[in-house]
C-alpha cells in the first residue's frame, strides 16, 4: 500500500519491522561476475588525470565526502538506510528520493569527521529519484564535486561506494564497468505495484546493494560520474538479475541546483510534503482511471477528520481526476501542508462525495 503522499516504502534497506520492497524492471539484461564488497578505506591507489573540477581522488578521499543516512519511518515502524553525497561544507547532502521517502526523521553520520547529525529534507524530485537534505549544525565538512560534463563510455571502469546492507561505518566499494548508457527502468513497490519511470541512467555490472542508494559512482580518477540508484541486492528484478544503475552527474547536478535555489517545477517539490493521512492502492489494475482506493486511514489525520474510511475511492483532487495511486501522489506534490483543497471520492455505497480539507504535514518524499 502507498501512504499518500509520503510513500512509506524505501528502496534503501528497511529494518525493524521488515524490508520495504522495491522491484526494478528494465528493457535490457546483463550477466556478469560480481566481485565482493570491500571497505573503501582499504584502497588508497591513485590514478592520473583530472576533470569535472574534482581532480584525481583516492577512494578513501571520495568516501570522506559521503554520509550514511538513516530514515526513520514511524508510521510504518521501519527504518531505511542509504547513502548521501556532501555537496557543501555546511551540510547540503544529495541522495536518492527513495532513501528519504516516508521519513518522519532523518539522521546522518558524516564519514569525513565521524559526527552524527539530525537532518531535514530541503526538496526532492521523484521523477529523477533525487533529494537534497540539510544536516543541522554541520560545518567544515569535506565535499564532493559532481563531475558533470565528464564523458562516460561503455567499458569504462567504475566503483560504487555506499552503505551496503545498511551496516554503517566506512563505505563499502563495488567495482565493475559501464555496460550501457541512457537506460530506462521502472522502479516499483512490491506491495502495490505503484511505480516511477527513471530514464537516462548509466548501467553498470558493479554489485550495487540496498543501502548503497544515494552513494557516489566514480571513475578511475575518483570523479563522481553518477549517483547509485535502483540497487539490485535484496530486491526482485524482471529481466535484469544482475544490473546496477546510476543517475548521471549532469542530471544530479541540475536537480540539486534547482532544489538548492528553491525552484519548484512539475517534478521538483520544495519543502515539506502535503499529506492526507491515508494508505491507498490503485482501485482496479485493469481499468484505467478507476481512482485510488483507501485501504487505511491514520487516526487524527486530515482524512480521518473528514470521515474517510477504508473502501472509499479517491477520484479527484481540486478538480483534477485521480486515475490511480500514483496519480494521487503526483497531484499532492503540487501542494504544501496547510493548503486547502477539494477532495472528491466515492463512498462504500457508490455515492459521489466532495469536501474541502486542509492538508497536513506528512512524511518526506
Amino acid at each position: 500500500m502507498r501512504w499518500s503522499a509520503a510513500g512509506l516504502t524505501a528502496c534503501g534497506i528497511a529494518v525493524s519491522l521488515g524490508i520495504a520492497g522495491c522491484t526494478v524492471s528494465s528493457s535490457t539484461s546483463t550477466t556478469s561476475s560480481w566481485p565482493t564488497h570491500t571497505p573503501a578505506s582499504s584502497t588508497s591507489s591513485t590514478s592520473s588525470g583530472a576533470g569535472g573540477g574534482s581532480g584525481s581522488r583516492t577512494l578513501a578521499q571520495v568516501a570522506a565526502g559521503s554520509v550514511d543516512l538513516v530514515s526513520e519511518q514511524s508510521l510504518s515502524g521501519t527504518e531505511a538506510a542509504g547513502t548521501g553525497i556532501v555537496l557543501t561544507s555546511d551540510g547540503e547532502v544529495l541522495t536518492n528520493n527513495h532513501v528519504i521517502s516516508g521519513a518522519t526523521s532523518l539522521t546522518a553520520v558524516d564519514i569525513g569527521n565521524g559526527h552524527s547529525y539530525s537532518a531535514s529534507v530541503i526538496g526532492y524530485d521523484r521523477s529523477h529519484d533525487l533529494a537534497l537534505v540539510q544536516l543541522h549544525g554541520a560545518s567544515g565538512l569535506q565535499t564532493l564535486d559532481l563531475a558533470s560534463g565528464t564523458r562516460v563510455s561503455v567499458g569504462e571502469a567504475v566503483t560504487a561506494l555506499g552503505n551496503a546492507g545498511g551496516r554503517g561505518g566506512q563505505p563499502s566499494r563495488a567495482s565493475g564497468s559501464v555496460t550501457a548508457l541512457d537506460q530506462q527502468i521502472t522502479a516499483s513497490d512490491e506491495s502495490t505495484g505503484s511505480s516511477e519511470q527513471l530514464s537516462g541512467l548509466i548501467q553498470v555490472d558493479a554489485p550495487i546493494q540496498a543501502g548503497d542508494s544515494g552513494g557516489p559512482l566514480v571513475n578511475a580518477q575518483g570523479q563522481v560520474i553518477g549517483i547509485d540508484t535502483a540497487a539490485s541486492v535484496g530486491y526482485q528484478f524482471q529481466n535484469a538479475p544482475a544490473q546496477g544503475f546510476a543517475i548521471p552527474a549532469d542530471q544530479a547536478r541540475a536537480t540539486a541546483n534547482a532544489i538548492a535555489a528553491g525552484q519548484s517545477s512539475s517534478t521538483v517539490h520544495i519543502g515539506a510534503t502535503a499529506w492526507l493521512g491515508i494508505a491507498v492502492s490503485s482501485s482496479n489494475q485493469n481499468l484505467a482511471g478507476a481512482g485510488a482506493t483507501v485501504v487505511q486511514v491514520v487516526p487524527n489525520s486530515p482524512a480521518d477528520q473528514l470521515g474517510l474510511v477504508p473502501g472509499d475511492v479517491i477520484t479527484s483532487l481540486d478538480g483534477s481526476s485521480v486515475a490511480d495511486a500514483n496519480a494521487l501522489t503526483a497531484l499532492l506534490g503540487r501542494y504544501h501542508p496547510g493548503n486547502t483543497v477539494t477532495l472528491g471520492w466515492t463512498d462504500g455505497n457508490g455515492q459521489a462525495q466532495s469536501s474541502r480539507l486542509a492538508l497536513g504535514n506528512g512524511p518526506a518524499g
